[in-house]
């Protein structure tokens, strides 16, 4: 019997209108509704925590294939930008992401990209 990962968010009414309370283990933090479902955003948006996520499983994947190989590494960046249609935001119409790496050779860090993108 293999085992699984289980990763648990709990998210909750938070009290005030347009922004949910949220809990991973012990860490608590807020997620509000974007502008145009009435929110006036202070903190991150749903669609903010989603692509931070997927940016920082690029620097993370990044990090650990190049210890892997053992290619030095100084330092991973990723930028991720997603679009949106306001007549219908549920969906992502283009999403790019960019990856500033600094240590290995050029073609060292094409192969830790590809590495990502291949998942």
């Amino acid at each position: 019997m293999s085992e699984d990962i289980v990763n648990r968010v709990r998210s909750t009414s938070s009290g005030t209108e347009n922004r949910a309370r949220n809990e991973v283990g012990d860490i608590v933090f807020p997620i509000d509704a974007p502008a145009h479902h009435g929110g006036s955003p202070e903190e991150i948006t749903p669609a903010d925590a989603f692509l931070a996520g997927i940016s920082a499983c690029g620097v993370l994947l990044v990090e650990r294939r190049a210890g892997e190989l053992g290619l030095t590494l100084e330092r991973v960046e990723t930028t991720i930008e997603a679009r949106r249609a306001l007549a219908d935001p549920s969906w992502f119409t283009k999403v790019n992401i960019h990856f500033e790496i600094a240590g290995p050779t050029q073609q060292e860090a094409l192969a830790l990209v590809q590495y990502y993108e291949d998942g």
